[in-house]
């Protein structure tokens, strides 16, 4: 258990949310993995003048999803990637009712499922307030490439 000792917390600040500013993003993937959509982001941040508030970002599909994960070594990407693959196999043993588009399409909803469709990263001073190691991910579950839409939306000052 940890004692009330050992956490500190900032001052709050307040900022009066004055704009809310809206952007669609494309991305074209070519099949499964993790695509950085970090700089785009950042991008977005700067090109609608943001200060402090909140990014929201929400991908339109249910076979794709969005993650914050560590950005310093590859090699966490591809254990996310065989976990998931373990936890939702595309092989056409698995049991899938559902295989409307392919052997690859059910797996690739419950991997959404468990990954999500959105994320909100706050804004601070400018930026976006990730920690060191951290990006923000497109994770394209399909094995085929696809054309992705990922909305974005600041609402702040």
């Amino acid at each position: 258990m940890t004692s009330a000792r050992s956490q500190t917390r900032s001052t709050p600040s307040t900022v009066r949310a004055t704009s809310v500013s809206t952007a669609t993003l494309t991305v074209q993937t070519s099949g499964c993995g993790f695509i950085d959509l970090t700089a785009e982001a950042a991008r977005f941040i700067a090109d609608v003048h943001a200060r402090d508030g909140a990014l929201t970002l929400f991908i339109r599909h249910t076979s794709a999803s969005l993650t914050i994960q560590e950005n310093a070594d590859p090699s966490v990407l591809v254990d996310l990637t065989t976990v998931l693959s373990r936890l939702a196999p595309d092989d056409e043993d698995a049991g899938w009712t559902h295989d409307t588009e392919g052997p690859d399409d059910m797996p690739a909803h419950v991997k959404t499922m468990l990954t999500g469709t959105s994320l909100q990263v706050p804004v601070l001073g400018g930026a976006l307030a990730l920690g060191t190691w951290q990006a923000i991910y497109l994770i394209e579950h399909r094995t085929h490439p696809h054309r992705r839409e990922v909305v974005l939306q600041f609402v702040g000052g």
